[in-house]
């Protein structure tokens, strides 16, 4: 199986160098998200030089807080520096962070990322673009750092039409808490149309004490479902509809300190992998049951850093994760 590791949200920069520097060998991609800390491209490059062997990849990089041809730039620039390892990962992101943080208006999310996709592409591919779609509008557009390979594309998906469009136009589809049994559905239901790469980003924390994997991986979730509406509507209607309301209902009268004691056992192992190696291990083989073509695995450490990324490599890759240490 195909095994990628996400590093970013919890760590500082210097973490994400270290972590990268020790990353099996057999690893596929190393993804960077990017939320409200971390720049993304600058980190990408970073990431780069650190871990020289796996794809580069950006998961994910939002739509609105950069123009079609700033993300070709930085694209081209990243496929340049790390020798034609980029995977290009695009989302929407949420209302929340594209309008107050960002000050955009969350509009045509649908269109914006058609559009996207294609300037992107179309710059990428070296040639003049010239573009007139119903939001951009671009004139004599050439990158001068020009990629020697078009660049793979993955798109970020929760609702069905934007899972339509990652088949008709991604390279790969990044999914993020989906229950089994409902994205097993999904992807075949879409693989009866068109085979693309399938990942999903999965939170994961690995520890000898089984309780405290479950603990920092439940933290994860309920922050997830406290703040992101966008999951939260999705997993009520996925079956976890008094779940999210019991979290929901936490959060807004205490925060996020304790809202994590809402979320129960069994939203955890529809969603995440946590608890000992063994464990772990045999969680992530559910994911390849469910047709998840790259498991993305989410660090999200317990305790000193450290020692618990130490762990969690060795869990998924035991003799090259050792021989790192």
């Amino acid at each position: 199986m195909r095994i990628s590791y996400s590093l970013g949200s919890l760590l500082t920069v210097e973490q994400v160098l270290e972590c990268s520097k020790r990353l099996p060998d057999s690893t596929d991609t190393v993804w960077i998200p990017e939320t409200w800390g971390m720049e993304n491209f600058a980190m990408l490059a970073a990431v780069s030089r650190e871990s020289t062997k796996p794809r580069i990849g950006s998961s994910i990089i939002n739509i609105y807080s950069r123009s079609p041809a700033t993300i070709a730039m930085g694209a081209a620039t990243i496929d340049t520096l790390s020798g034609g390892r980029l995977v290009l990962g695009l989302g929407t992101s949420s209302p929340p962070i594209v309008e107050s943080f960002h000050g955009s208006k969350f509009q045509r999310p649908l269109r914006r990322m058609r559009e996207y996709v294609e300037i992107v592409r179309l710059a990428l591919s070296g040639n003049k673009v010239d573009y007139s779609g119903e939001i951009f509008h671009l004139r004599d557009f050439a990158l001068l750092v020009r990629p020697k390979r078009q660049v793979p594309i993955y798109l970020a998906a929760v609702n069905p039409a934007m899972i339509d469009l990652a088949w008709e136009l991604g390279d790969g589809a990044i999914f993020y808490l989906r229950p089994l049994d409902e994205m097993k559905k999904t992807i075949q239901k879409m693989h009866s149309k068109k085979r693309i790469d399938v990942s999903c980003q999965i939170i994961t924390s690995v520890a000898d004490d089984s309780q405290k994997a479950m603990t920092r991986a439940k933290k994860t979730l309920a922050f997830y479902v406290s703040v992101g509406r966008i999951y939260r509507e999705f997993l009520a209607a996925n079956g976890f509809e008094r779940e999210t309301a019991s979290i929901l209902e936490e959060y807004k009268k205490s925060g996020i300190r304790s809202c994590h004691e809402m979320v129960p056992d069994s939203m955890v192992r529809s969603l995440c992998i946590a608890g000992t190696p063994d464990e772990c291990k045999m969680q992530l083989g559910r994911f390849a049951e469910a047709r998840v073509d790259l498991p993305i695995l989410q660090f999200n450490p317990v305790g000193d850093v450290s020692d618990s990324f130490g762990l969690f490599i060795k869990t998924f890759d035991p003799q090259r994760g050792q021989s790192k240490q």
